[in-house]
């Protein structure tokens, strides 16, 4: 049986970049489970927080996986406590949406931020130099992406739509998971599989 995500996602980057990113983890847990991701949803950041707006895209993801599967929400916190505002959202979300196993995870400040808690894996790669470090708290740093520019050899800048699904494809998942909204990216990726994989062979 065929499992299905649909996706919510904020920029034009992540709607390559996710996919990608539940196709390793699942890759590695459940290798054998065919799985179908739609291409994912985009929802503006400043919607999100209006009413039925976040639930109509949901409710269109719901309609692109026939009404059986998983549903991935993921956005950027911005300034906003994403321990805060995550468990709101789901909260919300799940009143309408409550026979289906749904994850919101908010990216601390940027999804960005995951690379540089992997940075080492990532030297050489993209334009990157080849003697890259973490930082000592990557998700405490504002403008991870301008931090990846300044450490990019000459005549390369990070760009966004290309560089964010590339290393997506490249960057050390484990060493990423010091980072606390990854490490709950990672879990919530997985409970949906472990969900969706025991529905298929019930």
């Amino acid at each position: 049986m065929t499992i299905k995500i649909g996706c919510i996602v904020e920029g034009h980057s992540e709607v390559e970049t996710v996919p990608i990113l539940i196709r390793r983890i699942a890759s590695d847990l459940y290798p054998e489970l065919p799985i179908v991701i739609e291409r994912p949803i985009r929802v503006p950041r400043n919607l999100v927080v209006k009413a039925n707006e976040l639930e109509r895209r949901i409710e269109l993801a719901v309609q692109r996986i026939g009404g059986q599967g998983a549903i991935f929400i993921i956005l950027d916190s911005d300034d906003k406590c994403p321990a805060k505002l995550g468990p709101a959202l789901l909260h919300r979300v799940s009143q309408v949406f409550h026979n289906m196993p749904i994850a919101v995870v908010l990216a601390k400040h940027e999804f960005e931020a995951w690379f540089l808690a992997s940075a080492e894996s990532l030297r050489g790669r993209r334009g990157l130099r080849d003697d890259l470090n973490s930082p000592d708290k990557p998700e405490a740093i504002r403008g991870a992406k301008e931090w990846l520019s300044q450490r990019m050899k000459a005549g390369r800048t990070y760009r966004e739509t290309q560089d964010q699904p590339a290393l997506a494809a490249l960057f050390d998942i484990e060493q990423a998971r010091q980072a606390d909204s990854f490490d709950k990216c990672y879990r919530d990726i997985v409970r949906l599989l472990e969900e969706l994989q025991k529905a298929a062979i019930q």
